[in-house]
């Protein structure tokens, strides 16, 4: 069996996450679907983000999506992100971090790696790893 994981993240603004992540990671938009192209979707809805790939970081995709119930952080999952440059990483951490919580910062580790955790400002954790 081959597969690919993509992750794919239920956002309470999607266009607005991954303006964020663009900017702190370095990345494009490819592509944006709304609900809006669904034939009968409420007036309310047709903005909403149905479908979006994010590519950041290089070549790593994201799927982001508007989500029509509460969309939280939860600590059962984080983002890894492993760098080849120690100030790549640290840039990202950093940026990573605004309006976010740095839950373990980014320093050397007794293992030899630089490694830290932040929970974005939409609640989505992310090791950074060098």
């Amino acid at each position: 069996m081959a597969a690919k994981l993509v992750t794919y993240l239920m956002c309470k603004d999607a266009r607005k996450q991954a303006e964020f992540y663009k900017d702190a990671l370095g990345g494009k938009i490819h592509a944006v679907k709304t609900f809006g192209e669904i034939p009968g979707t409420p007036e309310e809805a047709r903005e909403k983000v149905m479908h979006m790939v994010l590519t950041v970081a290089g070549e790593n995709t994201l799927f982001l999506s508007d989500s029509f119930m509460p969309a939280e952080g939860s600590r059962n999952m984080s983002l890894s992100l492993t760098f080849d440059d120690e100030a790549e990483a640290r840039k990202a951490f950093d940026r990573l971090s605004e309006g976010g919580k740095v839950q373990y910062p980014f320093e050397q580790q007794p293992w030899g790696a630089y490694y830290g955790e932040v929970v974005d400002p939409f609640g989505v954790t992310w090791q950074i790893v060098k």
